[in-house]
């Protein structure tokens, strides 16, 4: 059996202008770290700024691992959800979004999922492949995972430096294997990206 393995991981720590922070920089170089066991054969990261300086980190502690701009990482709504399935708590939050930006968010969305989520061809090799990327589009990947309604992506959050990580088997549904796992990371630079009450 073939697998597509997705290291699914949130850009470092970074300021409210998208610059990443001396936290971020340390919460990358721990991430790759951790990577550094893995065979990763590829490294996909988005077009933003925290991105770009998250990816470098980590391909300081992955030498000779290709590393490529997608804009299909880009953060971005994914999908805005019609009054029907939209939860009360989430109301607000779409304020603004036209029906152009709205398409414009699901085409690129779509766009992700069929240029990383699915299994390789029988009889290939074992891919591994790390996505630098944001709290938004590690969600859609998930939703898409669970074959969940596409309002699921919502309430996924993902810490800075977060691993998530992804099967795609050939003749098999896609497998979560670990979600916001952040074991690589001391205490005092985990949970950021999160609201200062849910971290533990």
């Amino acid at each position: 059996m073939t697998t597509r393995h997705l290291y699914a991981v949130r850009h470092g720590d970074a300021d409210a202008l998208g610059t990443i922070t001396g936290t971020g920089r340390r919460q990358a170089r721990l991430l790759g770290e951790r990577l550094a066991g893995v065979p990763v054969d590829a490294m996909w990261h988005s077009p933003l700024a925290r991105a770009v300086a998250s990816a470098a980190e980590l391909a300081r502690q992955l030498p000779g691992v290709p590393v490529t701009e997608a804009a299909e990482l880009a953060d971005h709504i994914p999908y805005v959800p019609g009054p029907a399935d939209l939860p009360p708590a989430w109301a607000g939050f779409f304020d603004g979004f036209d029906d152009a930006e709205a398409a414009s968010g699901r085409r690129l969305a779509d766009a992700l999922i069929e240029r990383f989520a699915y299994a390789p061809g029988p009889g290939g090799p074992d891919t591994h492949e790390v996505l630098v990327t944001h709290a938004y589009q590690i969600a859609w990947l998930l939703r898409h995972a669970m074959d969940a309604p596409p309002s699921r992506w919502l309430g996924l959050n993902s810490a800075n430096a977060a691993l998530t990580v992804i099967e795609y088997r050939t003749g098999l549904p896609p497998a979560i294997v670990m979600f916001n796992d952040m074991s690589h990371l001391p205490p005092d630079l985990r949970w950021t990206g999160f609201p200062a009450r849910v971290r533990l």
